[in-house]
């Protein structure tokens, strides 16, 4: 946790690795911002188990082609594009392009709570 949250921080990608891949997860909390995210890259076929969280949850596709289902909706979205996924509703999203996938998925809360269905 940063000492003095009420000042501005820099966060290295290094101090938020997540698992052993390219993704990070930063805990707003941990430095004073009231928003979380992950910062997820995922090669063709890879994706997300089927999981919900209490708050809504905003992703940005920064690169590659991703296929999210929420709820019963199936969208399709490419770099540029934002999808949004209300509270308590079921989601995932994986990469259905051929190269590289590179997505934030901000979380509207302070600190990550993820129930996971799979």
């Amino acid at each position: 946790m940063t000492e003095n949250p009420a000042a501005a921080t820099l966060v290295a990608p290094e101090e938020i690795a997540f698992g052993t891949g390219g993704t990070r997860r930063f805990q707003g909390m941990d430095h004073g911002a009231g928003v979380s995210y992950f910062s997820i890259d995922y090669a063709p076929g890879r994706g997300t188990g089927l999981h919900w969280h209490p708050y809504a949850e905003t992703w940005i596709v920064l690169e590659g082609e991703a296929t999210f289902t929420v709820g019963d909706a199936s969208i399709r979205g490419t770099a540029g594009d934002t999808v949004t996924g209300p509270p308590c509703m079921p989601h995932r999203f994986e990469n259905s392009g051929s190269g590289p996938l590179r997505v934030i998925g901000i979380h509207a809360s302070p600190v990550i709570i993820q129930t996971d269905l799979d």
